[in-house]
């Protein structure tokens, strides 16, 4: 029975995928040929390298999103960095159409933030004057505006800009448009993000991509050690 989410999941068709390319070297990915998404938002969770990032990317060009971020109608390019991956993914796609979206991603967002200056001078645009802000406050910004109901957003940890408390307020903003219908791939390694209830959590971690539940992460147990623990982890670590 197919669920209310306006992409439902990804397959990967590897006779698209050269013999040689080293997206068959990622475990998690090599083994995949089929995610399925269950709920409105689903976190990408793992260690650097495992995948995540790589795997979001390749979605986000499926669905028609340039590859460095912003909208469907941007159409720029600083530096061609995509994988091939992307030309191998089918999205199988639910009933509703998307009414908008956002591909955002921490990487890239400097020349995100250039062109939505650009494209804001045009008629009926309202610039918002991105770089006269601080990083975080235009990160921010940016989601405020730019998040609606009915849309389809692929965010790349998206945390690199925000405090701790800034990240408590893109989680309400993430809440407040899923109870508009919408819905979020994520990947993060932010514990405060990871606590939004009722998400689904995939690990790219142990050569596979697999659910996994908040306390099973390794955002959580690291910070949990940490700060449950700082001297004591803080005197191993240090003498060594």
């Amino acid at each position: 029975m197919l669920n209310n989410l306006l992409i439902n999941s990804v397959m990967i068709n590897w006779d698209k995928i050269d013999e040689a390319s080293y997206i068959r070297d990622i475990p998690a990915i090599s083994g995949t040929d089929r995610i399925a998404f269950t709920r409105p938002v689903t976190f990408f969770v793992g260690e650097n390298g495992s995948g995540k990032s790589t795997l979001l990317e390749a979605i986000a060009v499926s669905f028609g999103f340039n590859p460095e971020g912003g909208t469907r109608n941007y159409n720029f390019s600083t530096y061609d960095s995509h994988s091939e991956l992307c030309g191998a993914i089918r999205l199988s796609r639910g009933v509703r159409r998307a009414g908008g979206g956002y591909f955002l991603r921490a990487e890239s967002f400097y020349n995100v933030a250039t062109k939505e200056e650009e494209y804001s001078r045009g008629p009926g645009g309202r610039p918002q004057h991105y770089h006269e802000k601080s990083h975080g406050e235009s990160f921010l910004a940016l989601v405020q505006n730019s998040f609606r109901p009915n849309g389809l957003y692929i965010l790349d940890e998206p945390e690199a800009a925000l405090s701790p408390q800034r990240q408590l307020t893109l989680l309400v903003e993430i809440d407040r448009c899923v109870k508009e219908g919408s819905q979020f791939i994520v990947a993060t390694h932010s514990p405060i993000l990871l606590g939004l209830p009722g998400a689904q959590i995939l690990s790219f971690d142990d050569g596979a991509i697999h659910p996994c539940s908040y306390e099973e992460t390794d955002s959580y147990q690291v910070t949990a050690l940490f700060i449950n623990n700082r001297e004591q982890l803080l005197g191993r670590l240090l003498e060594e």
